[in-house]
């Protein structure tokens, strides 16, 4: 065994919102962590610009709802709008389910936010230590730990941090999964693109039509932050060095715009597209961008890496707490990965759908001398809720027991979602209280929902955190229970096993409990 600097039981890779959040919710578990990320600072740039509902949700077990939603936009917007140019009308607009107003499904609305301002509200929400300019140069596996080898830009130090585990948020280009030699499938880099920051005074376009997105035929804009600022996303030009950028921002905001475009910044990026191989290399387990890159459009990307860490940092408490066998870790990778093939599917959509309105579009103006106000929109009103894959995402692992009950029928698309305690499923949100989620019942914590908790009790001697909660009998048909049934709720707020009537045994819970968390053998 080498020696090293300094040791501890995770060390998370990359300080983008991935990595930030396992942060917060390995520290609520008790874990030690030590994260290192090789720029000197959060972020300046934008990059993700929406919080969907589901991640949302776990914000809010995390406490953090009320600051996101303290910088974030106004609910009206939770829009997407295409003109021709930005002063131009709109020719199509599409509301962005979950985001412009609250949906039945769940206690919380997205929002629209730029993700430097998610960043800092999520390094603030711990206090387990972060080491920016630090870039992690390599790392060795050991049979009971892995060593990382560091180097700080600054004073060109190299240290060894041994962990016990290894979290790699670090990016597309993740060092650590090129490392491992995993390699990805799927299209891989599509295009090259540049984001630029500008301050310009755009109001009397936009002030009473407010969007999260206006796409034009020349880029796309979004608003910044709800005190101002604007980005434009667009096609990385030929000459992009010696590019007078401002021009290229005012040309593009349209003939007659008259508007002096003051640009901030500007950053070059590539949108991939791709999911890696494998999520896990033994004590090394690939999160976000590092495990899937997703395109940007319809904001998937950032939110299926904070579920990535929502569904790993519990099993990774489990392991190092003592409660759950290693072998939990493997339905990691079993549990995610198709989510990662659906949610890149779903993004390549999107952006096929976007073409498509843009195509139509062009069409219309090429062959007509008095193009049509609207053009129809190649979806339903409903498409952009994709709550079939925000809130219906399903896990088949030995981390879930199945029962006998058939299940519910599959979606045709992302976009439908129906409430279901089938086991594997996201618990549905259903009020306990006036003002309580079943939601707001899970946390740090396994959770027994029943109508009668006399008829359930803690496992005597057992290793577990669980509590038990009362479900109110009003909810027993949704959830396919009688008057003695209960639901097991994993910390991640999926469904781990249901029993419809009594427990057919007294270590019926015991025994849930010891399968799910493959502790069998501890």
């Amino acid at each position: 065994m080498s020696e090293a600097d300094a040791e501890v039981p995770v060390l998370i890779v990359g300080g983008g919102p991935v990595g930030l959040a396992a942060r917060v919710l390995l520290e609520r578990w008790g874990v030690r962590t030590l994260l290192v990320e090789k720029h000197r600072e959060l972020s300046p740039f934008p990059r993700a610009r929406l919080v969907n509902v589901r991640s949302m949700e776990i914000f809010r077990q995390l406490g953090l709802t009320a600051e996101i939603r303290a910088g974030a936009f106004a609910p009206e917007y939770g829009r997407i709008r295409f003109r021709d140019t930005l002063h131009d009308r709109d020719f199509a607009s599409a509301a962005m389910v979950g985001i412009n107003a609250p949906v039945p499904e769940s206690p919380v609305i997205g929002a629209v936010t730029s993700q430097d301002r998610l960043e800092p509200t999520l390094l603030a929400a711990a206090d387990a230590p972060v080491r920016f300019g630090v870039e992690l140069i390599d790392l060795a596996e050991e049979s009971e730990s892995v060593v990382a080898f560091l180097v700080d830009h600054e004073s060109g130090e190299e240290t060894r941090v041994r962990a016990r585990y290894v979290l790699a948020a670090d990016g597309a280009n993740s060092t650590v999964r090129q490392r491992l030699g995993i390699g990805t499938t799927g299209p891989g880099a599509m295009a090259d693109f540049t984001t630029v920051v500008f301050d310009a005074d755009l109001s009397r376009w936009c002030a009473r039509q407010p969007a999260g997105v206006y796409f034009t035929a020349h880029g796309l804009f979004a608003p910044l932050y709800p005190e101002g600022g604007w980005a434009w996303f667009v096609s990385t030009p030929e000459d992009a060095v010696h590019a007078d950028w401002s021009e290229l921002v005012s040309h593009a905001l349209g003939p007659g715009a008259d508007v002096q475009a003051d640009v901030l910044r500007v950053q070059h990026w590539v949108m991939n597209a791709f999911v890696a191989e494998r999520f896990r290399h033994g004590r090394i387990l690939l999160t976000g961008d590092a495990a899937h890159a997703i395109p940007i459009v319809g904001g998937l990307g950032m939110n299926a890496g904070i579920a990535d860490v929502h569904n790993l940092c519990w099993k990774l408490a489990g392991v190092l707490h003592g409660w759950a066998g290693p072998d939990l870790l493997d339905t990691y990778e079993t549990e995610r990965h198709p989510v990662a093939h659906q949610t890149l599917r779903q993004a390549v959509a999107n952006a096929q759908l976007m073409l498509q309105v843009q195509n139509r579009r062009r069409d219309q103006l090429q062959t007509s001398e008095a193009p049509p106000a609207q053009t129809e929109l190649p979806w339903s009103d409903q498409y952009f809720a994709q709550l079939g894959l925000v809130l219906g995402v399903t896990y088949h692992s030995d981390a879930v027991v199945t029962d006998n009950s058939p299940p519910p029928e599959p979606p045709d698309s992302g976009t439908d979602y129906g409430p279901t305690a089938q086991p594997g499923h996201r618990m549905p949100h259903l009020w306990l209280t006036h003002d309580r989620s079943t939601l707001d019942a899970f946390g740090e914590w396994f959770t027994l929902l029943t109508p009668d908790p006399t008829h359930w009790e803690q496992p005597t001697t057992a290793p577990w955190p669980l509590h038990i909660e009362t479900l109110p009998n009003e909810h027993l048909d949704l959830c396919v229970l009688r008057s003695h049934g209960a639901l097991l709720i994993r910390p991640d707020g999926h469904i781990g096993a249901r029993w419809p009537d009594h427990p057919p045994s007294d270590s019926t819970l015991h025994h849930a409990l010891t399968t799910i968390t493959r502790s069998a053998h501890l």
